[in-house]
C-alpha cells in the first residue's frame, strides 16, 4: 500500500497546480518553473530530482514559503498560500514546515540544545514543553549525548543530525530537505538518508531535493525536474 493510499481521505497535504516562476533581470526573463503540477500526501516521502539549474531549489523555496510563484496555486494542509498575509506566512513556516539545509545552518555560539530550541522560542510555548521537545528530538536522532557541545565540536554528519533534530522538534506537517547530504561524505550521507527514512516510517512527511539518483531511491516517489518542468507523472 502506498503512502497516499494509507492516508485514507486522499486529501493532499501539499497541492501544486500550474506553478510558474519567472525571474526578471534587466531585459531578460528566466523561466525557472513552468506549469508544475504535483501533490504530496500526508506520510509520503518524495524526492525532487534533476540536474543543477533545473528549478529544484526554486521549487523548494516556494514549498517552504520562502518565495512565491509568479502564477499558479499552492495549497498547504487545505489552505491557499496565496491568501496568507506575510505574518501568517511566517507563522505557517514556523509551525508547519521543518527545514533541513545542505549547509546545516547551525549557530556557532549556541550549544546543540540551544540550536534545536531556538525555533521553538518564537512560539507561544511554555519553557518546560520546549525543553521536553528538544530532548525528544535529540533522542530521535541519537544526539542526546552531545546536547551541551557546540557545532564546531561535531563532525559534519553529527551537525546534520542536529539540524534534523531542529527541524522535527516543532512537529511540522512536512520536512523539506535541500540536498541534505551535499556537504557529507558517502558514509555520513547514507546515515542521514537512513535517518530520514526512519522519520518517514514513524509518520513524518518528507520532501527532499537531490541531484543524486542514489539518494532519490530512498524515497517512495520521485518527481524529476528538467528545465523547470516535471518529466515524470507525479
Amino acid at each position: 500500500m502506498s503512502a497516499s493510499d494509507s492516508n485514507g481521505n486522499g486529501k493532499a497535504l501539499i497541492s501544486l497546480r500550474s506553478i510558474k516562476k519567472v525571474f526578471y533581470t534587466d531585459d531578460v526573463e528566466t523561466h525557472a518553473l513552468s506549469d508544475v503540477h504535483f501533490e504530496i500526501q500526508k506520510g509520503e516521502y518524495v524526492a525532487i530530482s534533476g540536474p543543477s539549474g533545473c528549478g529544484k531549489t526554486t521549487l523548494l523555496s516556494i514549498l517552504g514559503l520562502l518565495d512565491s510563484p509568479s502564477d499558479g496555486e499552492y495549497t498547504l494542509a487545505g489552505e491557499s498560500v496565496a491568501r496568507l498575509a506575510p505574518t501568517d506566512r511566517a507563522r505557517v513556516r514556523n509551525r508547519q514546515i521543518g527545514f533541513i539545509f545542505q549547509a546545516f545552518n547551525l549557530i556557532g555560539d549556541l550549544s546543540v540544545f540551544d540550536n534545536v530550541e531556538l525555533p521553538l522560542t518564537y512560539r507561544d510555548m511554555p519553557p518546560t514543553e520546549r525543553k521536553d521537545r528538544v530532548a525528544a528530538a535529540l533522542d530521535r536522532v541519537g544526539m542526546s549525548h552531545r546536547a551541551k557541545h557546540f557545532p564546531a565540536q561535531l563532525s559534519g554528519g553529527q551537525q546534520q543530525r542536529v539540524a534534523v533534530a531542529r527541524a522535527v522538534a516543532g512537529d511540522p506537517a512536512i520536512l523539506l530537505a535541500d540536498e541534505p547530504t551535499g556537504n557529507l561524505d558517502s558514509k555520513n550521507g547514507e546515515a542521514v538518508m537512513e535517518l530520514l527514512r526512519e522519520l518517514n516510517a514513524n509518520g513524518s512527511t518528507v520532501c527532499m531535493v537531490t541531484h543524486d539518483s542514489r539518494y532519490a531511491q530512498h524515497a517512495d516517489r520521485e518527481v524529476a525536474l528538467f528545465d523547470g518542468r516535471v518529466l515524470e507523472p507525479a
